[in-house]
């Protein structure tokens, strides 16, 4: 009868191997869609996956990777990076705690991360994504600050639990005994006291990992476009509840149904979020003011230096709404046609204008409710130290130069 095998036999296994075996990209035959930003060529995005033991890490990773087949990604697994063991704890290897951040070798997972953003081949050729994948890997503070992204895949603990005897009985030979024995003594403990602790730090929190389709879904779309169009502000960055409120308020001004009165409405709450979003990137200064109840509150004080940039007239009540007393003025783009390819060219005309007139290039902000793929590339390539929000990024542009799937003509 064959000997059991422990997880510490496993654990042992990959410590033996080659530190960056860990690391995996998609087929040979996939191809990137990166593109190079004025300065040279993008840094690769990189996203840390964390969550307790058998919380659906993985799975989730190999998701996001399968949705992003046109991109080149490498997966980094933290359990290729444990430490090599002393003569003393090797004797002692059955009370030895590899679910500790001391088990993990953090400065050569440092180093391999630090090498795949420089674009350097570390056992895998570089690559546009890199997720960084682990039960300890928002730990370090050094190791979370090379992450673009930080995601916290949080599942009950009971079916954790059920997921771990099931995997190490089917796939160790385990019994249920030793398994909940090992969990007992080191795999509760450090989630209690390691892993769970650094859920604060995620940007995003995905409850039942895999089986959440549609978190998974706007992780990917919000990847893409980040991938494609470096230098811009989605509205909805890090936050996955505003994610879905968006998402809801586009599908209903979507709907050829919708009522005029309901169209108006949400179209000017989306339009609100675009503009209170916008104006959260004026530098500011800090200003000190007297509550009424006599004690000093330490705030900020926003410049009055920024072009608020807000294309189309529906825009300008939300902003007037949201600044009191702006001045407002209109630069009237004269333009054959009304289609998409002359309104991008009427937005890079206006924004050359400001330029023009010694608005700082870096000082404009670009507002607009939808944008397509391609009208964001062509006015950050023309200004790359342009800022843009807007709520949502389209799928493409079509024959007619028309935003795909859209909503027709806004004014209409």
């Amino acid at each position: 009868m064959p000997k059991e095998k422990t997880s510490i036999d496993y654990v042992l296994e990959k410590a033996s191997r080659p530190h960056f075996s860990g690391l995996r990209s998609p087929t040979a035959t996939a191809t990137s869609t990166a593109l190079s930003d004025a300065n040279g060529p993008r840094q690769p995005f990189v996203m840390g996956v964390s969550g307790g033991t058998a919380s659906g890490k993985t799975t989730v990773c190999d998701m996001i990777i399968q949705q992003l087949h046109d991109h080149r990604v490498v997966l980094a697994n933290q359990d290729s990076f444990y430490r090599g063991l002393t003569t003393e704890e090797l004797k002692r290897v059955h009370e030895y705690n590899f679910d500790n951040p001391n088990a993990f070798d953090t400065e050569q997972l440092l180093g391999c991360i630090e090498k795949l953003k420089d674009g350097q081949s570390v056992q895998v050729n570089a690559s546009d994504d890199i997720i960084l994948e682990g039960i300890l890997v928002f730990h370090d503070q050094c190791v979370r600050n090379l992450m673009n992204m930080k995601i916290f895949v949080d599942t009950d603990a009971d079916v954790r639990l059920a997921r771990r005897i099931r995997r190490d009985m089917v796939e160790r030979g385990r019994d249920v005994s030793s398994v909940l024995e090992q969990y007992a003594k080191f795999v509760k403990p450090a989630f209690d006291g390691f892993v769970l602790p650094s859920k604060k730090y995620a940007n995003v929190i995905i409850p039942r990992g895999g089986e959440n389709h549609v978190a998974i879904d706007l992780i990917v779309q919000h990847l893409r476009t980040k991938l494609v169009i470096p230098n811009y502000f989605l509205l909805t960055c890090n936050y996955l509840l505003l994610l879905c409120l968006i998402r809801g308020m586009h599908t209903l001004i979507r709907d050829r149904e919708i009522s005029k009165h309901d169209f108006v409405f949400y179209s000017d709450r989306l339009i609100r979020l675009v503009v209170e979003h916008g104006l959260g990137h004026f530098p500011f200064t800090e200003k000190q003011v007297i509550t009424p109840t006599a004690s000093v509150y330490t705030g900020v004080d926003f410049a009055k230096s920024c072009a608020v940039f807000p294309f189309g007239e529906s825009m300008e009540n939300a902003l007037r709404a949201c600044c009191k007393g702006i001045k407002i003025g209109k630069i009237l783009i004269h333009r054959d046609g009304d289609n998409g390819k002359h309104v991008r060219n009427s937005a890079n005309h206006a924004i050359e204008l400001l330029v023009q007139k010694g608005v700082p290039e870096s000082h404009i902000i670009f507002l607009n409710l939808i944008s397509a793929p391609e009208g964001i590339h062509c006015v950050c390539k023309q200004f790359p130290s342009l800022k843009v929000v807007t709520s949502k990024i389209d799928v493409a542009l079509n024959g007619e130069f028309r935003v795909i799937p859209g909503m027709g003509e806004f004014g209409d």
